[in-house]
């Protein structure tokens, strides 16, 4: 699903907001959620999942092709943890 798909899909479900203004809506999660992953801070969505930081330590690595020895540096990655609800919705029989 595409951002503006979900926006359309918002759109639908919510009366009397038009696109625009769910589009204003949509992208003010998605910079809250940014912000608050920037800052370090855990995003805890009931019945979807979590969001978190982890941090990648240093580490060496070998370039497949050439077999050349690399650093790779330290750096942030975001990790999600589905919630049980999410989970069990999509584990359900069809």
């Amino acid at each position: 699903m595409t951002r503006s798909a979900l926006i359309e899909k918002v759109a639908e479900r919510v009366d009397g907001l038009t696109l625009k203004q769910t589009e204003i809506v949509v992208e003010t999660v998605f910079e809250s959620v940014k912000e608050s992953l920037k800052k370090g801070e855990k995003i805890e969505i009931r019945g979807f999942g979590n969001f978190r930081l982890k941090e990648r330590q240093p580490r060496k690595a070998r370039n497949p092709k050439t077999g050349e020895s690399v650093d790779v540096p330290q750096k942030k990655a975001i990790r999600f943890k589905a919630g049980k609800a999410l989970k069990d919705a999509l584990n359900q029989s069809q």
